[in-house]
Order: structure tokens, then C-alpha cells, then sequence
């Protein structure tokens, strides 16, 4: 078993991995919080390796580099006597990287790609559903060719609210139950909501017909992230949610790079 980190913009995602099994718990903190030393990342590690006395390593991926510098004074501090794998583009995934400056991917779309290859046959496309929307496209062919940044819907709402002067933060709710709303919240909802499934819809659409004129076979599409339940009603296009995606790609990861 291998304990698992994904460090995002606003969540830390972490769990422990068994082979073969996926993700046996997945917790997530706010990553300011990392370092602080009654409720940051280090007493979630020790509390779970009291419990889960078979890990056997450790794999992180980050796409905060303050909050990488803070993991790794954790560890350093703590003295965790576990094995430890930094996930960058200079590692094992599984499939090579044509993208053709590899150093600018996000730490956690390299961890996606590693998953996919581990979760059925290429091309897969990843829709990782965070602060930002981010679509991975793994070929065959090519391997890890790139991808799609688009603002996640949290983003969204977010921005509506701070960039006007009367319209509401709304709440996570995705609950739309009509095309026209009827009140300002409501409207608000239908747009980020309604609007939101769309953009995901047509930039897959675009994805799947440039790999069919290249010669690809339909693609297999995996979803994560947590916006990604969001995409249940709103995709014409048959998709799975992998909720653990990105940590089953970080162990995959590491038994690749310790072979």
C-alpha cells in the first residue's frame, strides 16, 4: 500500500492506495494548511500509518510550489522513514510525453495520465473537475499529447460574484430544474450549471473528432475532481467518475519508478 498526495490549488487530496484496489480511504485538507503542525499534513500521515501499518512508500504531486516546499519540510521534520516520490515530468508514467514542453504540465495531469493507462486500453481523455477544468489526451500513438485549461465551475460563480456588484455567491448546489429562472439566484444556477455541461460537451465533441480524423479509436473518458458528479445528467457522451483518478495515477507512478 503506498500513501498518496495530490496538492492543489485550494483541496490536498491524500489516501492510501493498495494494488489493484484504488484508494481504501481518501480524506482531503486545505492546502494553506499544510504545514501547520496540529492539523496540517503530518499528523494525517502518522495517524495513517498507525493504522495502515503496510504502506510502503509515499507519492506526491503538486501544482503549488509553496505548498511543495511545505510538504517537504513535513516530511524532513517528521522524519517519516518512507520512501518518498515527487511525481515531475522526468518520471515513469506509463506512456511517454510528446507534449512538447513538458516541465509546464500540471504535476496532477501527469499522475491522470498514469491512471489512465492503468485503467483500460488508449486513447483515454481525463476531465479533471477542480478549480480548473483541465482535459488530458492519451494516445496510443503519442502518449501524453496535452490537453485543455477551462475555468472550473466554483471559478465561475466566484467570478461572477466578485466582478459585479449584485449578484450572490451561490452555494454548491447543481440542482436546475427548469431552462428559465425566476429569480436571480436561480438564473444564476441555470447559467453556471446548464452553461457549464456545455462547454465540457462541445470541447470533448472537438477532442473526439480530431482523434477520429486521425485515425484513434473512440477514446474512453474518465472523470475526477470535485465538480465532477456535476457531469452525471449533462454529457450525451457515456463517461466513468473515477473519484481516486489522480492518486491510483501517483501509485502507479511509483511502482513504475521503483521496479
Amino acid at each position: 500500500m503506498l500513501f498518496c498526495i495530490d496538492i492543489g490549488n485550494t483541496h490536498t487530496h491524500y489516501g492510501v492506495v493498495a494494488e489493484g484496489d484504488g484508494a481504501r480511504a481518501q480524506y482531503d485538507t486545505p492546502t494553506r494548511t499544510l504545514e501547520d503542525p496540529a492539523s496540517g499534513i503530518g499528523p494525517k500521515i502518522a495517524d495513517l500509518l498507525a493504522r495502515q501499518p503496510g504502506i510502503i512508500g509515499l507519492a506526491y504531486c503538486s501544482v503549488v510550489p509553496a505548498a511543495t516546499e511545505a510538504l517537504r519540510r513535513v516530511l524532513a521534520r517528521d522524519k517519516f522513514s518512507l520512501p518518498a516520490l515527487h511525481l515531475t515530468h522526468d518520471k515513469k508514467l506509463g506512456v511517454p510525453i510528446t507534449y512538447p514542453r513538458p516541465g509546464e504540465i500540471g504535476q496532477d495531469r501527469l499522475a491522470n495520465a498514469a491512471a489512465a493507462r492503468l485503467l483500460g486500453e488508449l486513447p483515454a481523455v481525463v476531465i479533471d473537475m477542480g478549480t480548473a477544468v483541465t482535459f488530458d489526451i492519451i494516445t496510443r500513438a503519442h502518449g501524453y499529447e496535452g490537453g485543455i485549461i477551462a475555468p472550473g465551475v466554483e471559478l465561475m460563480r466566484r467570478y461572477l460574484h466578485e466582478q459585479t456588484a449584485q449578484l450572490p455567491l451561490l452555494d454548491e448546489s447543481i440542482d436546475v430544474t427548469r431552462a428559465v429562472g425566476q429569480s436571480t439566484i436561480e438564473a444564476m444556477r441555470i447559467g453556471t450549471v446548464v452553461g457549464f455541461g456545455g462547454m465540457i460537451q462541445a470541447l470533448l465533441d472537438t477532442v473526439i473528432a480530431d482523434l477520429a480524423r486521425r485515425g484513434e479509436t473512440t477514446p474512453r473518458i474518465y472523470s475526477t475532481g470535485g465538480s465532477a458528479a456535476l457531469l452525471r445528467d449533462r454529457l450525451k457522451t457515456p463517461f466513468e467518475v473515477v473519484p481516486d483518478l489522480t492518486l491510483r495515477g501517483l501509485a502507479a507512478a511509483w511502482k513504475l519508478n521503483h521496479e
